[in-house]
């Protein structure tokens, strides 16, 4: 195993994912992403998933590593970094306000996260393991996003702290092959425990298989929702195809 760091300092955030660095301007959008969107990858055991891993706000690609770790050390893992900065600090899609995220921005944003994924398969040849989101705060909530909006990009999804992010855009995709996992706190003042029932819903109301376990406390990633995150990923129909 070995780890790829495609980390280039000076990329711009704010960059078109979608863009051929070597491609004409005037060409047109729609060719797959260069390797200017600044990731990480980590080949794993074959036997293992992939693990798309997804920061939170103020966070990167490098240090969610470690959550990746310690669910599934043998695992592969796809680290892009946010697109979106907001007081200097990385995210995955511009606010409004704290809770009061730009819709439109979510929907662009989880798009461009789906074309990255569809070039990080062909990249990196990932065209048979099983890919599992696994996102914290923001993080989760672009998981959630691109897994109601482009389930062929993301059907399997562990949410840290997330909530529901498309407000009252209409949801129209089918999701049958679609599983998640919703790990919340009661008491989270930043992601609400009735949002999170709220995504819960939108994706059993979809079709999707939904594990939703709220604990006592606030926004984070503790020992228990670890645990249940070893568990889930440990159930067969996690990652057969």
């Amino acid at each position: 195993m070995g780890d790829h760091t495609m980390t280039d300092p000076n990329a711009d955030p704010n960059a078109d994912p979608n863009a051929d660095p070597n491609a004409d301007p005037a060409a047109g959008p729609g060719a797959l992403p260069g390797l200017d969107w600044p990731h990480v990858y980590r080949a794993g055991s074959t036997e293992a998933p992939v693990l798309l891993m997804l920061h939170g706000t103020g966070g990167n690609e490098q240090e969610i590593v470690n959550l990746a770790d310690a669910l599934d050390p043998d695992a592969t893992v796809l680290a892009p970094r946010g697109r979106v900065t907001e007081g200097g600090m990385l995210r995955w899609f511009r606010r409004l306000a704290e809770g009061v995220f730009d819709v439109d921005d979510v929907v662009r944003r989880s798009g461009e996260l789906a074309g990255f994924i569809a070039w990080a398969r062909q990249r990196y040849d990932l065209s048979e393991p099983r890919l599992i989101a696994v996102g914290f705060s923001n993080g989760a909530n672009i998981a959630l996003a691109t897994a109601l909006l482009h389930p062929e990009a993301v059907d399997r999804v562990i949410a840290f702290s997330g909530m529901f992010p498309l407000d009252d855009r209409e949801v129209s995709t089918d999701l049958p092959r679609t599983s998640a996992l919703l790990l919340s706190g009661r008491a989270d003042p930043m992601a609400p425990l009735a949002s999170a029932i709220r995504v819960a819903g939108a994706l059993t109301a979809r079709g999707a298989q939904v594990d939703h376990e709220p604990r006592d406390g606030g926004h984070g990633i503790t020992a228990t929702d670890v645990a249940a995150a070893r568990a889930w990923l440990a159930r067969p129909a996690q990652t057969g195809a």
